[in-house]
């Protein structure tokens, strides 16, 4: 998920009840709700390195603790910078809960990745299997909706008291922060349902009369019944919108497919480099098109593309844009890796690789 979403959950765990234990909880809670990201930096590595490294240690269960003890580490030195100074001195921190809230939270962001389709890694590293539940979009404006009003309501509510005259009776906030984390809890159950919905019709037609071997849907943004379908055969891809209120599957002529491209040394030394190799280990479904620069001698341009994240029916037209989280892999006419190529196709970035 996006950040926000992050540390609005961090926030709202705070505020139904945990900061009732031990003070400084709120503010573990939403820092480590958003501390798994901390991987950003191994972009620091190269643009193939951070996208290895993404989802990876800093999201797994091992990592959970090491990410929970930098974050109350931090809140630790913030709260002796401020002189130990707290809004409730009866209510002092206690350190071990606080690593105890920030695990929890570190687990949230764990769970908040998995339910979109980018997908996790939790047992790394262990094992690099990714895990996906494809069930909301990386940004959700419904759990967001839900999150920020269990947030902000109280205090709306305060400053109608304060108006009128009401002493508020005891602390505000935990109720609506409760409802909200319920209300997102429900919402996967209801977004679960359609999936499987969703999954189901692409699964119970043919496609050019032959049998799927594999489907999946996955979220849209601003449709919640609206499903972006893939389905393999075995020897073509199709892309199929789906409507998990029917549910039903677009006609056949409205159906995009596209044939598995045949392998060739130039695509397979592409797979055997850095970027090749890391990116079919994260792909569900991934296809190729390789492009022939100027002339042989110039070399080759191997474009990797997931097709769960292309969206427009212009699927790697010829000229066209590279899709998002696509990715080329650069090789000179003896198939050697020149480099990793990024960006639109009229404003490629050649990056040597790591």
């Amino acid at each position: 998920m996006e950040p926000v979403t992050h540390f609005l959950t961090g926030a709202c765990l705070g505020r139904a009840g945990l900061n009732r234990k031990t003070a400084l909880a709120t503010l573990t809670l939403t820092l480590a709700a958003e501390a798994p990201d901390l991987d950003v930096l191994s972009r620091i590595g190269g643009p193939a390195f951070g996208f290895a490294h993404h989802r990876g240690f800093t999201h797994s269960f091992l990592g959970v603790p090491l990410d929970a003890a930098v974050v109350v580490g931090f809140v630790y030195l913030i709260w002796r910078i401020r002189r130990r100074k707290l809004k409730n001195p009866n209510l002092p921190p206690r350190w071990g809960l606080l690593f105890l809230y920030a695990c929890i939270a570190g687990l949230s962001h764990i769970l908040l990745d998995f339910t979109n389709n980018y997908g996790v890694r939790p047992f790394w590293p262990f094992s690099e299997k990714w895990y996906s539940w494809d069930i909301v979009f990386i940004f959700e404006p419904i759990m967001f909706t839900f999150l920020l009003l269990g947030l902000i309501t109280p205090s709306l509510f305060s400053l109608i008291d304060r108006e009128i005259g009401v002493r508020p009776r005891g602390p505000r906030g935990w109720l609506a922060a409760t409802l909200a984390l319920v209300a997102v809890v429900v919402l996967w159950m209801v977004r679960d349902y359609e999936h499987r919905l969703a999954v189901n019709a692409l699964e119970a037609r043919t496609y050019n009369g032959a049998d799927p071997v594999r489907a999946s849907a996955y979220p849209g943004l601003a449709n919640p019944f609206h499903w972006y379908g893939v389905i393999e055969t075995t020897n073509f891809f199709v892309l199929a919108p789906v409507d998990s209120l029917g549910p039903e599957v677009d006609p056949e002529d409205k159906l995009q497919v596209l044939y598995k491209p045949e392998e060739t040394p130039i695509t397979l030394a592409a797979k055997r480099s850095y970027l090749g190799r890391v990116y079919l280990d994260w792909a569900q479904y991934p296809i190729t098109q390789t492009e022939t620069l100027d002339s042989p001698q110039q070399g080759y341009i191997v474009d990797f593309q997931d097709l769960r994240f292309v969206q427009l029916p212009s699927l790697l037209s010829r000229g066209g844009s590279r899709r998002a989280l696509g990715a080329g892999v650069r090789l000179d006419r003896n198939l050697r890796v020149v480099g990793d190529v990024y960006g639109p196709a009229s404003k490629r970035v050649t990056v040597p690789e790591p």
